[in-house]
């Protein structure tokens, strides 16, 4: 494991931010090396953050704008984070026009899922609770811990990119790769297990059945076993067993089963949105070099 913090980096007092879209003061490469310091990341800051990478991700990444399809998401997601969410963020939720299957969170509530998921989902409790699982790393502030215990030079030079802009294009667009697939995809097990506690926990409040988030799991096994290699960027950024399925499971069943009584599993308004995006150009071929 990495160290909590980068020792080698003085501790300073984190300059405050001037809020969501915004540009950095010239301070920004202060307040980096103050957060990769370890030093405490206020939400704010977390969201400065976020707004940034956010930028950058919808230049790079195809993402869907049909507004069909993006109501129903953030109608699902927000209906998730409302249940959870303690510091009141501005919750964002985007469809990634790819068919490869991939989920990922950016600080400060930014939440992407690739088409290609959600077109395996078969019922709304499964797409529910992969929502619910990146929820659970924003909330649990797993990716600002990443970056306080260190995840070496190409983390911090795409991070200093994107909060200073003073990167050429070439290494901004490198930064965008350690985001979609990397950085912000990336996390240890113990952080998968945390999501995991999570996003169980966010549908139940939501008033959906849990039992949709190891029934994806299930899914995605069973297409890996059956057609090897068709989803290895998955696999590559979410560590999963059949033990994990299990684990989910057993937390499922520490809920009273009253609790779980008349929990919804799937909905018209689901089926609806799975045969609108059904309608909607195919999906790009990944760019090369990707």
């Amino acid at each position: 494991m990495f160290p909590e913090s980068y020792h080698f980096i003085p501790h300073f007092a984190c300059p405050k931010t001037r809020g969501p879209g915004r540009a950095f003061p010239a301070a920004a490469a202060l307040a980096l090396a103050c957060t990769l310091a370890g030093c405490a990341v206020s939400t704010q800051q977390e969201v400065d953050m976020g707004t940034k990478y956010a930028a950058q991700i919808s230049q790079q990444l195809p993402l869907i704008h049909d507004p069909e399809s993006l109501r129903y998401v953030k109608w699902l997601g927000d209906s998730l984070a409302r249940t959870t969410d303690d510091r009141n963020l501005d919750w964002h939720f985007s469809i990634v026009d790819a068919k490869e299957v991939n989920a990922f969170a950016v600080p400060g509530g930014w939440i992407y899922v690739n088409r290609g998921l959600i077109e395996r989902a078969t019922n709304m409790s499964q797409l529910a609770g992969v929502i619910g699982h990146e929820i659970g790393h924003v909330t649990r502030r797993h990716s600002i811990r990443q970056q306080q215990k260190g995840q070496g030079a190409n983390v911090i030079t795409s991070l200093a990119c994107i909060l200073t802009s003073a990167c050429s294009n070439g290494l901004a667009q490198a930064g965008v790769q350690v985001i979609g697939g990397g950085v912000f995809a990336k996390f240890s097990r113990n952080d998968e297990a945390e999501a995991d506690q999570e996003g169980v926990r966010t549908v139940i409040r939501a008033g959906i059945d849990p039992h949709g988030i190891p029934e994806m799991f299930r899914i995605l096994l069973d297409e890996r076993k059956a057609k090897p290699g068709t989803l290895d960027e998955y696999f590559a950024t979410h560590p999963m067993e059949e033990d994990r399925i299990a684990a989910t499971n057993a937390l499922i069943a520490q809920y009273p089963p009253e609790q779980l009584e008349g929990l919804r599993m799937d909905s018209p308004e689901f089926q609806d949105f799975k045969r609108h995006l059904a309608t909607l150009p195919p999906s790009p071929s990944p760019r090369k070099g990707k």
